[in-house]
């Protein structure tokens, strides 16, 4: 089943799968709410869902919930332009079961159908890697003491060798704590680090 208002992507979609061996479009949708009506008629049929997010009326977010609802087993795949973080883990936690982009070849989409069918799930590698970069360890941002004093002479406008000589150490020292501040603020010049200062973000 696919649900998407493009009709040239539905199309494409529908050509595509029914010239490949082993699967089939039932039906193609421009619209959650037709295909919702519909699914109430026929929620015990086995099929694989394409649901794409921007639709008119309904988007397939809101959808989702409404969907699942009707058939909590059904296995809805999203394919969609958007990849921003909180929409793919609101797909998911709505009861998606896969996230596919639409730059995703059509082999490719045709691979997490056939995923899916098998009791697995598909992300595209660029989903993926949103999703692993979400749940990776965060790179601490704190501060030493001694850089935090440095940063304080910075943010006063003093120079590497007034910092230097108010804090009684070599200028050298100052530009290897500034580099290594940049480092872990992950930044690229005072500006930035002045900011972070005046935004309570050190």
């Amino acid at each position: 089943m696919i649900v998407e208002d493009d009709p040239v992507i539905s199309e494409s979609l529908v050509s595509f799968f029914d010239i490949n061996l082993g699967t089939k479009v039932i039906k193609a949708f421009q619209n959650a709410e037709d295909y919702i009506k519909w699914l109430k008629q026929h929620k015990d049929k086995e099929f694989i869902l394409l649901l794409d997010i921007q639709l008119p009326g309904k988007s397939g977010i809101e959808s989702l919930p409404l969907i699942k609802a009707i058939s909590p087993n059904l296995d809805v795949i999203i394919l969609t332009t958007f990849e921003e973080t909180d929409i793919i883990f609101k797909a998911l936690s709505f009861g998606a079961c896969s996230y596919v982009s639409k730059r995703t070849s059509l082999s490719k989409i045709k691979e997490a159908v056939e995923i899916v069918s098998e009791g697995g799930s598909y992300m595209s590698p660029a989903i993926a890697r949103k999703i692993a970069d979400f749940y990776a360890p965060k790179k601490s941002t704190t501060l030493t003491q001694r850089q935090l004093e440095i940063v304080e002479g910075i943010v006063n406008g003093k120079s590497y060798k007034m910092i230097a000589k108010d804090l009684f150490i070599s200028l050298d020292t100052v530009r290897s704590h500034i580099k290594n501040i940049y480092n872990t603020l992950e930044i690229n010049s005072k500006a930035e680090l002045i900011k972070k200062s005046f935004n309570n973000e050190l």
